[in-house]
């Protein structure tokens, strides 16, 4: 008997399968997009890190080397004062002088390089935390756009999928500008602009593609 019920019974279907299934497969690529720039945005971080560790060793060098600098001026000065006391050896004195002032500017150099080191880590520390910066935002903007996908799918309103687009387009144009180490702020309204672009484009696609429309 029950055997002929489930014979005569039509086919379960499930309501709105286009439009589900679409979703369903969106929420999964800005998921894999998500992850994939957050994966990105802490390598940066951890190379910014590095960065700043090398800056701080050779600061630290760069001032080990001042104070070698230092040491070696006070022994010249010392020199400089004994070649003015009478009956002391003034030649020699004068040949500590010279040897002195030689080595503090072979010194000199060594702690200007450590000190030019140092500072071109912490350019390269700020430059790897600005890329970190806008992978984070770029993955923060994909799961923005997860989630209005998520409230799309149970509200079932293709303008809340709109904005999904929108949203993730911005990310997507964030995640170029740090991929090819690109600053956005030249060109601020290219996010946007990416974005305005893809509500045109779903909605061109849901005006002239029929099997793309559902509840609005």
């Amino acid at each position: 008997m029950s055997e002929n019920k489930r014979a005569g019974a039509p086919a379960p279907t499930r309501a709105g399968d286009g439009f589900a299934g679409k979703v369903a497969v969106l929420i999964a690529v800005l998921a894999t997009i998500g992850t994939l720039f957050g994966f990105l945005g802490s390598s940066m971080h951890n190379e910014a890190s590095l960065y700043k560790s090398n800056a701080a060793i050779d600061k630290t060098s760069a001032a080990n080397a001042w104070s070698h600098y230092q040491a070696k001026s006070n022994k010249q000065n010392l020199a400089e004062l004994a070649t003015s006391i009478p009956g002391v050896d003034q030649a020699r004195y004068r040949l500590e002088v010279n040897r002195y002032r030689v080595e503090k500017e072979d010194i000199r150099k060594e702690a200007e390089r450590w000190e030019a080191s140092s500072n071109a880590w912490n350019v390269q520390s700020e430059q790897a935390l600005h890329r970190h910066r806008q992978w984070m935002l770029a993955s923060v903007a994909q799961q923005i756009a997860i989630s209005l996908a998520a409230v799309a799918l149970l509200a079932r309103r293709t303008w809340l999928l709109t904005a999904t687009c929108a949203v993730a387009t911005f990310g997507l144009t964030l995640g170029v500008f740090a991929g090819l180490r690109a600053d956005p702020m030249p060109m601020l309204l290219a996010p946007f602009a990416a974005a305005a672009g893809a509500v045109l484009l779903t909605l061109l696609v849901q005006r002239w593609w029929p099997g793309s429309r559902s509840t609005r």
